[in-house]
């Protein structure tokens, strides 16, 4: 038989009320923590070059945010890797809100069916905000290719195979998939050479050192109006309000369409109400008039929405782009 003593049930009792009440602050402190945050300045590390519309994007809203906090919001280019590079850095970061993560597709959704090994687990990242997407365009270096429509450009391609070359912003890219799909589409073969991202892939390609290229409209269409690319058509689902004489490439290869998007996500544990908080902060940069107007000179549609909303969207992309890389028979070399 056990005898119960008195002074070990009340050490008992202290232990229990000790632990519930560190249970309680813990839980106390994270709101407390999000009412606080940021209270230094926040990292943002874009994993591509600066230049293209994965770094303007998140430096306009960077911009907005740091105003509203009152703290500095630091935009990082850390490239390399079809954007693995920078993602790993974020992936391995402190979960408390200062580093951060902006990036298109490729480390969040594509590269995990691409790579055979990757240094995080795109799965475990906080998803924050999806802050806007763009369409894909195909532009041309008019000096090396002549053909005027889309129609001209794949009879070219049949008929002078791995003749044409195409510019990426590097293997696993959304421009490197989106120029797979359209040679599988369009039963043609180019000639692929990647690039360390948007900025450079465009500089080749008006130096006449590629032929063709699919990149974001917002990148291309400064060059298309300066004369130095030809834009043959864009990617969309139906022609653009601004661009109405540009035809779709889905009006000669049906079903074709291809967006970028550019979310904001944190390190794995990040605490949601810090989560939360920027997510609707980001929610509210994206309603300003003048955020609204600056989106749509790069040709970008603002998104936002909830960390809920994010997670359900970037789940769905993991699935097409999975199709996608399986359909084409991607292969990284």
């Amino acid at each position: 038989m056990r005898v119960k003593h008195p002074a070990m049930d009340g050490a008992r009792s202290l232990i229990h009320r000790g632990f519930a009440a560190l249970l309680c602050a813990a839980l106390l402190a994270l709101p407390a923590a999000a009412q606080t945050y940021p209270s230094r300045a926040v990292r943002v590390v874009v994993p591509f070059p600066a230049g293209g519309t994965a770094d303007a994007v998140p430096r306009l809203v960077a911009e907005w945010l740091s105003r509203k906090w009152g703290q500095g919001v630091v935009i990082e280019n850390k490239s390399g890797a079809a954007g693995n590079i920078g993602a790993e850095a974020v992936y391995h970061a402190a979960p408390d809100g200062y580093t951060l993560l902006s990036a298109p597709p490729p480390p969040l959704v594509i590269n995990q069916n691409l790579y055979p090994k990757l240094g995080f687990d795109p799965a475990q990242f906080v998803p924050i905000s999806i802050m806007a997407s763009v369409p894909a365009a195909l532009v041309v270096n008019p000096n090396k290719i002549s053909a005027k429509t889309l129609a001209e450009l794949i009879a070219y391609a049949k008929a002078n195979p791995g003749k044409i070359t195409a510019a990426t912003q590097g293997n696993g890219t959304t421009s490197h998939l989106n120029t797979e799909l359209f040679q599988m589409k369009a039963q043609v073969k180019f000639v692929q050479v990647p690039y360390r991202g948007s900025a450079p892939a465009l500089l080749g390609l008006s130096a006449g050192d590629v032929d063709v290229m699919f990149d974001n409209l917002s990148s291309a269409l400064p060059l298309v109006q300066g004369g130095k690319l030809k834009l043959i058509a864009v990617a969309t689902d139906k022609r653009l309000a601004a661009l109405p004489d540009v035809p779709t490439v889905a009006e000669t290869l049906p079903g074709f369409a291809a967006t970028a998007w550019f979310a904001m996500v944190a390190p794995p544990k990040t605490p949601m109400p810090i989560v939360e908080k920027i997510s609707a902060d980001i929610a509210e940069v994206l309603k300003d008039p003048e955020i609204r107007k600056r989106l749509a000179d790069m040709t970008a549609e603002p998104i936002g929405g909830t960390p809920a909303e994010a997670a359900k969207f970037m789940r769905g992309e993991v699935d097409l782009w999975k199709k996608v890389i399986t359909s084409a028979n991607v292969k990284l070399e």
